[in-house]
């Protein structure tokens, strides 16, 4: 949804939860400025020329919108072509038929900034004023979205949130992570939209889509995607350059605009003229000029008519004198920069108002511009009635647009470069003292600014605000663009300590953005992680040193470089030792366990895991998960409960995963129960229990899919799908084993895929193909040995050699080797547990092939180690061999 609305204001009514009464909104349709044409003649346009058979089109589009067909149109054309004359020629055509009109504006100065025509759109619609409260904000929205007559509860937090207006207790908290929040924001936009066409008709415009940021973009494709089911007519404009991604589907429908031809020329230069005929030699100038761009061709009248070449002769417009070589400019942006010329008293109000951007309010243009209030507002009518400009509102609360961008273009480059760049530190000034507000919710608008004044190290700072405020709404496509324009700039600045610290903190900002749109192993992230750690060194900045050891440590360890990894552990303990930093100790340890355990060293990841929760303290520690994705103490506890099965002590390792798990429930932090959800399931697989696998997948499944975290998602859907093939459904196991193991790997991890390549081999061994099993085990001990990632090594071996046992051809032979391989792996790597399971297995080949005696001496000292855990699936297995062996 979007544009500007004309308002009816409600008689006042009490509102719950507000004190005194407040007003309430209808939307009556578009005011004044509504479209973007309405510069061109304002509310009384004149009648449209040559585009007849497009308008046709748009009309029957609507009709069948009308029955409940929704429909989109692409409209297409280069710059003046006439889009915006067409839209609102079909506006006027619909004005008599109930309907709701939408419009949103996309602009070249946001075009970083996440679904700011949606706001704008929201704010304008709403009413709100300057000077409103967050209640009486809240009120008006209220209002607005109550249009719709469903889902206020969740769209009224969600959009407040959008707008930056605290709702206080009038609504619940939403628990919603950042991710999830951008992933709702458009869907409740979509509901207030479908509501509206319940009740009637939709007429939705999306002008100028070439400047969309990219969430508005997302927004868009869902809006294409759902008007086919509304009684909507959806109309999209741009220039030729934006490749629209919605051709090809049967309700969507591309309408190039094409130059008028000569005829229609003429007859547009009479439209201007009001009908006076023009000389034959000015005429045909005009016409062979414009090429039958109209923007051209109305342009170039003006500045004809405005040039004292001509004069009015009652009837017809004749030459004063000679026609002078060259007097017709041969350029748009020639015939603009004439009639600004023309215009040198208020000339260098237009400037001022072409550097603060397409659109300028009256305040901020009053406070750059070196004016009194009476001269300031007379410019700005002299360039209303040349129609360069027009207004909504009245000042100072009156806004101003120009008619076109490349009217703004033109005035714009018609200044000398030293009075533009001390222009645009007029207005960074100004917003700076007089409009706080803007410069907390559009940092980019300042950057911008101040590049262009040649501010270059206040341009950075605020666009790493921007980039961080982008991370906190997830708008990380958008984060992305703006951090790295501000990493641009600055080799602009002296290469000193201050430098250093914000390409260090737009670094950090970096990784971060990069993890969020691309998964951890995002190579971005790494290159953004490493050049900060360099940073960190150089200028000894020890606060932003712990995270980004961790990042960088999160990078590679997700990936599967485990040697990698290893070195930025043990870098992280050794610094966080020489500073003394327990918290940062606490991290230091715990991942340094989790990567002992990942490289088949359970002894060491059981030291360090238990070093880590010696020192954690609740109290001082609990916000570390907010700095470190996960809380310390349950991710220790999720992989010291792993570590101490395979270690051989399953009764100590059953508890503490229970003991994480509640814990991260408890803790109420959407990442760390995911994080102790997923190790449960791993740990709970490898314990081979399938209904615990079943119910803790589906559990994190379903928080990754309601917080968007597709990585979680993917392995969630890869154990789901083991436990599915273990209870008998082993093709629809397969399936699912497959598209997990494919989505968690799309995000660049390789961690945990030899194991769930050998999950995949297992299910293939049930369903009676053994030998593509054994290839997959195969692939699957060759990247375990490739990466380092030796924790299920040993279970590999041992699965192979079963898979090679069965099937039609078995090969006893080979499946010993494999089976005496994993037992001296396990033995190796002090990993009891897979010695027990390795033993049981090759003890019941020899029992098979008539090594009795050598069975039982084999397994049962591999037995009688054990001290815990007699009900285990494991060691029920082995006694009864044992016990059958004598």
């Amino acid at each position: 949804m979007g544009g500007l609305f004309e308002v009816e204001e409600w008689p006042a009514v009490a509102v719950k939860g507000i004190p005194g009464p407040v007003s309430a909104y209808r939307v009556l349709g578009e005011g004044r400025a509504e479209g973007r044409f309405e510069a061109l003649r304002g509310t009384n346009p004149a009648p449209l020329v040559g585009r007849t058979h497009e308008l046709a089109l748009l009309l029957d589009r609507w009709e069948r919108a009308k029955d409940g067909e929704g429909q989109v149109v692409l409209l297409a054309g280069e710059p003046g072509i006439g889009k915006s004359r067409l839209v609102s020629a079909l506006r006027e055509r619909l004005a008599h038929e109930p309907h709701t009109p939408l419009s949103q504006f996309c602009s070249p100065f946001h075009q970083t900034s996440a679904l700011h025509p949606v706001i704008a759109l929201l704010e304008r619609a709403a009413g709100f004023a300057r000077d409103d409260d967050p209640a009486q904000k809240l009120a008006k929205l209220e209002a607005l979205l109550a249009q719709a007559a469903e889902g206020m509860a969740e769209a009224a937090p969600l959009l407040a949130g959008l707008l930056s207006i605290p709702t206080g207790t009038r609504y619940l908290p939403l628990s919603l992570s950042p991710p999830m929040r951008k992933e709702r924001t458009p869907e409740a936009l979509l509901g207030q939209l479908e509501g509206l066409a319940r009740q009637r008709p939709v007429l939705a415009i999306y002008e100028d889509v070439h400047w969309a940021d990219p969430t508005t973009l997302e927004l868009l494709d869902r809006v294409v995607d759902r008007a086919q089911a509304v009684p909507a007519l959806v109309v999209v404009t741009f220039r030729p350059e934006f490749v629209p991604p919605w051709l090809g589907r049967s309700h969507v429908t591309l309408l190039p605009l094409a130059r008028l031809g000569r005829r229609e020329g003429v007859a547009l230069v009479g439209q201007v003229t009001g009908g006076k005929a023009l000389p034959e030699a000015v005429l045909g100038e005009i016409v062979a000029k414009t090429d039958g761009v109209p923007l051209f061709v109305e342009e170039l009248t003006k500045a004809v008519l405005e040039s004292g070449l001509l004069r009015d002769d009652g009837s017809a417009y004749v030459l004063s004198g000679p026609l002078p070589p060259l007097a017709i400019p041969s350029t748009l942006h020639d015939s603009l920069l004439t009639r600004l010329d023309r215009l040198a008293p208020v000339r260098e109000v237009a400037q001022i108002g072409a550097c603060i951007g397409r659109v300028f309010g009256y305040e901020l243009l009053a406070a750059v511009a070196p004016l009194g209030d009476s001269a300031l507002r007379e410019a700005l009518a002299q360039l209303c009635e040349a129609e360069l400009i027009f207004r909504r509102g009245t000042p100072p609360e009156a806004t101003y647009t120009f008619k076109h961008a490349l009217v703004q273009d033109a005035a714009y480059r018609s200044l000398l470069r030293g009075w533009r760049q001390q222009l645009h530190a007029r207005i960074v000034e100004a917003l700076e003292q007089h409009f706080p507000d803007r410069c907390e919710a559009e940092p980019e608008v300042l950057a911008q600014h101040c590049a262009r004044a040649r501010l270059v190290g206040k341009a950075v700072r605020y666009w790493l605000r921007a980039g961080e405020l982008a991370i906190r709404r997830s708008a990380m496509a958008e984060a992305i663009a703006q951090l790295r324009t501000g990493l641009g700039l600055l080799e602009d600045l002296p290469d000193d300590r201050e430098r250093a610290s914000l390409e260090l903190d737009l670094q950090i900002a970096l990784g971060v953005a990069s993890m969020g749109a691309q998964g951890w192993a995002a190579p971005e992230a790494g290159r953004a992680n490493a050049r900060a750690l360099e940073l960190c060194d150089r200028i000894g900045a020890t606060a932003q040193l712990w995270p980004v050891l961790y990042g960088q440590w999160v990078f590679h360890a997700v990936r599967a470089e485990h040697a990698a990894a290893r070195a930025l552990g043990e870098e992280l303990l050794r610094r966080a030792r020489e500073h003394r930093d327990v918290p940062a100790t606490v991290v230091a340890h715990r991942i340094l366990g989790s990567g002992a355990f990942w490289r088949g060293e359970p002894v060491t990841a059981h030291e360090h895991l238990e070093r880590a929760l010696a020192l954690y303290d609740p109290s001082q520690h609990r916000s570390l998960a907010f700095l470190y994705v996960q809380d310390p103490r349950v991710a220790a506890l999720s992989g010291l409960a792993w570590a101490l099965f395979v270690l051989g002590y399953p009764g100590q390792a059953w508890s503490h995963s229970g003991e994480a798990l509640g814990a991260a429930r408890a803790f109420g932090h959407y990442h760390t129960l995911a994080y102790a959800l997923l190790f449960r399931c791993l740990f709970a697989q490898c314990c081979r229990v399938r209904r615990d696998v079943q119910d803790h997948a589906g559990a994190l499944a379903a928080l990754a899919t309601e917080q968007n975290l597709p990585h979680f998602l993917g392995a969630a859907t890869a154990l789901r799908g083991w436990a599915l093939s273990e209870a008998g459904q082993v093709d629809a196991g397969l399936a699912q084993l497959r598209q997990g193991l494919a989505a968690w790997s799309a995000s660049g991890a390789r961690l945990y895929e030899p194991h769930f390549l050998a999950l995949q081999a297992e299910a293939h061994g049930r369903a009676g193909r053994a030998q593509e099993g054994v290839a997959l085990m195969a692939d699957a001990v060759d990247r375990a040995r490739c990466t380092g990632e030796r924790y299920f090594e040993a279970e590999l071996l041992r699965l192979r050699g079963e898979l090679l046992l069965s099937g039609d051809t078995p090969d006893p032979t080979s499946a010993e080797q494999c089976l005496v391989e994993a037992l001296e792996t396990a033995r190796g790597q002090r990993a009891r547990m897979w010695e027990l399971r390795a033993a049981t297995s090759l003890a019941r080949l020899w029992r098979d092939r008539g090594r009795r005696q050598e069975a039982r001496d084999l397994l049962a000292p591999a037995y009688g180690w054990f001290t815990e855990g007699a009900g285990t699936p494991d060691l029920k297995k082995a006694k009864a061999l044992v016990d059958e062996l004598g």
